[in-house]
């Protein structure tokens, strides 16, 4: 058991003081570093220099009258049928959701998603093709995702089925595969269990909500049941795993982007990885939240179970899968990549030897790995060029 004077002591390590959250903030915004990739410098500078302390409201209402003022101008340019309201509308949906990040644990990190959602549906009201809202009953609640298919509806159409990660949500993950409509390619984006709108907490066999929407996407007339893809990153990278192993009859493949296996599970590396100077800030609150742990204590007993040595996948066929990750990642032990790699069924991998979590480095930032590693597996994945994973 660990005494309170080493659990006050553990939440301590990782966490920087005002003047280094605001100076941290600031540079990652400058050199394009997650997460403040697609957030205005400008901004940035305003609301580092509003913010007065380190609580979690004062994050939020930091950004929020920035986002406000945006909210504002997208309104007002709509009014006009102005075609820049678009571009207003994404701004105050990226500030508002800046405001809440990395997870609404407070009034007004709250009221923030809840904006965010808004201008999000407003900004997405001028996409072509749409993105529809998709809502799956599930355990008397529901399942909300954002489906994008190719225009024209010619024949049924192959899916990438993205699952957003631990400070991600489903609005990030439907713009990031955004541009597979032109291909011919749907999309399905939702948020991992625990985050957003998902209906249920993370846990183990929380990946039946991820069964639900298959069930509902491969009964679907427009889609092709038989081309399906599940692609996970960061924590989600979890989930694309244990669906690799739990539903490999029924997806084309998964990709796995540096999401914890077993190791990242085990106590002694949580502790370890609440120190990441990685993160931002905030990396207890945002997984601790996504079991709905309210102590140290009882968030270190939770992530054994979910370990997928424990649940007896590790070793198990799987659907064809990309592994990718970094040698220096501080948030998720590489190890864990390893070890899917070398059990079960072969597999491929990408790994950064300089790349931190998700395998990002100077010379491989995120959106890079994502356009030039993942998505062209993806597509191959869908052509049938993916080397089967059964074993001979």
């Amino acid at each position: 058991m660990i005494r309170s004077s080493s659990s006050a002591s553990i939440l301590r390590a990782g966490t920087r003081s005002l003047a280094e959250l605001q100076s941290e903030t600031i540079l990652r915004v400058e050199r394009k570093v997650y997460p403040m990739t697609g957030i205005s410098p400008e901004d940035t500078r305003r609301a580092m220099a509003e913010l007065r302390s380190l609580e979690p409201d004062a994050w939020a209402d930091a950004w929020i009258s920035i986002a406000e003022e945006h909210e504002a101008r997208a309104d007002a340019l709509e009014a006009n049928a102005d075609a820049q309201a678009s571009i207003a509308y994404r701004r105050a949906w990226q500030t508002y959701y800046m405001a809440r990040w990395p997870t609404d644990n407070s009034p007004r990190k709250q009221f923030a998603y809840r904006r965010s959602l808004e201008m999000f549906a407003r900004y997405r009201r001028h996409f072509v093709p749409p993105i529809e809202t998709v809502r799956i009953p599930f355990e008397g609640s529901e399942i909300v995702g954002y489906l994008r298919l190719p225009a024209g509806g010619i024949g049924p159409a192959p899916m990438v089925l993205g699952i957003s990660g631990l400070d991600s949500r489903k609005e990030d993950m439907i713009e990031q595969l955004g541009d597979l409509h032109a291909l011919g390619i749907g999309a399905m984006a939702l948020d991992m269990p625990g985050t957003g709108q998902a209906p249920i907490k993370a846990e183990a066999g929380a990946e039946r909500m991820f069964s639900c929407v298959l069930d509902h996407l491969t009964a679907r007339p427009d889609i092709d049941a038989d081309r399906i893809v599940v692609r996970g990153q960061s924590w989600s990278g979890h989930w694309a795993a244990v669906l690799a192993h739990t539903e490999r009859e029924r997806i084309l493949g998964a990709v796995y982007h540096s999401g914890s296996i077993h190791g990242g599970f085990q106590p002694e590396w949580q502790v370890r990885a609440l120190a990441s100077r990685e993160y931002l800030f905030g990396l207890f609150d945002a997984r601790a939240a996504v079991y709905g742990a309210r102590s140290l204590e009882e968030f270190l007993a939770i992530g054994p179970r979910m370990s997928l040595q424990a649940r007896g996948l590790i070793g198990k066929p799987t659907a064809p899968m990309l592994l990718l990750g970094g040698v220096k990642d501080t948030q998720v032990p590489i190890d864990d990549l390893y070890l899917l790699l070398n059990s079960g069924t072969p597999k491929e991998a990408w790994v950064n030897p300089d790349g931190g979590h998700m395998g990002r480095s100077e010379h491989w930032p995120q959106p890079q790995i994502i356009s030039r590693i993942v998505m062209p597996w993806i597509l191959r994945a869908i052509r049938g060029d993916v080397p089967p994973s059964a074993a001979c």
